[in-house]
């Protein structure tokens, strides 16, 4: 069975034992590691995986194929992406390097880097800019997100959404925190965030597939230490500390199971950005099988 997801340790952590074989019953698999920008693309095409890791963004252009499984994903609280601006020395000059932007409203007309223009980090900050941003952003740069802070603080970009363990990492880099989206959507929604989704293949046995990703989460949870060389190995310029503590941070009870609570989440975020205009309308009846 062919699958795809970030070398994240979120998403190494919960396949661990799937991919390794030490799930009963489950089929081998043959994994692509991929940004998420990539699995995105990978999840609208004709020819993608059979289960794939895809941002709740991008949902809406993959339904026709693929179905929403209720496990192995990214949600919840404390967890969104950050907006990050530069250090610099505050001059509203926008050539000046690591231009330091503190008020939302300086960032109207500014070059901002984002994982994908297909990623709910990217949804979440549309929905925020919309309101705090009067007038807009100005130029929109994907880059792939290990590369956004180091365009920041260089001055490539006025500011950069980054999402992952760039929460634990960005103070290293001299950067300041804009604003947490996730904050903003908690309070403004009061759900927990939709970060990322696993899909399938609706010709596939959805049941099943679910059942074996909700083991290799179980199993993780029950042997933190034998995903640990496998992680770490995926893990980009890590350290083991903050390895766990992304783990910690984006695989909880949502991961095993979306519920009602996740369900409601989904809902909201999908239909407020598609009122908005910002993704097709999606029949949200049809995210459960």
């Amino acid at each position: 069975m062919k699958i795809a997801f970030s070398p994240c340790p979120n998403d190494t952590f919960v396949f661990h034992a799937w991919v390794h074989g030490l799930i009963p019953g489950a089929p081998e698999l043959d994994v692509t590691y991929a940004d998420i920008d990539i699995t995105n693309s990978l999840a609208a095409g004709p020819n993608g995986p059979d289960v794939i890791k895809i941002s709740y963004a991008a949902l809406p252009w993959a339904l026709a194929d693929y179905a929403l499984l209720p496990c192995g994903g990214a949600l919840g609280r404390g967890c969104g992406p950050l907006v990050l601006t530069g250090g610099g020395t505050g001059k509203k000059d926008p050539v000046d390097k690591g231009l330091a932007v503190k008020d939302p409203e300086a960032l109207s007309g500014r070059r901002v880097a984002v994982p994908s223009e297909r990623s709910t980090a990217y949804l979440l900050f549309r929905l925020w800019a919309a309101q705090q941003v009067q007038g807009g952003v100005g130029e929109i740069v994907v880059l792939p997100f290990h590369e956004i802070m180091p365009a920041v603080r260089d001055g490539v970009v006025e500011a950069g959404l980054v999402i992952h363990e760039a929460r634990f990492t960005y103070p290293s880099y001299g950067l300041n925190l804009l604003t947490d989206l996730g904050t903003w959507w908690e309070a403004d929604t009061g759900l927990p965030i939709p970060l990322g989704a696993i899909i399938a293949r609706r010709s596939l046995d959805l049941p099943a597939i679910t059942g074996w990703i909700r083991d290799s989460v179980r199993y993780a949870w029950a042997h933190p230490e034998a995903s640990r060389e496998y992680v770490l190995s995926h893990a980009q310029e890590m350290s083991p500390e903050v390895a766990e503590a992304h783990i910690e941070l984006y695989v909880n009870e949502f991961t095993e199971n979306l519920g009602e609570a996740g369900y409601k989440a989904v809902t909201a975020l999908l239909s407020r950005a598609s009122r908005e205009g910002l993704i097709p309308e999606v029949d949200l009846k049809g995210l459960r099988f």
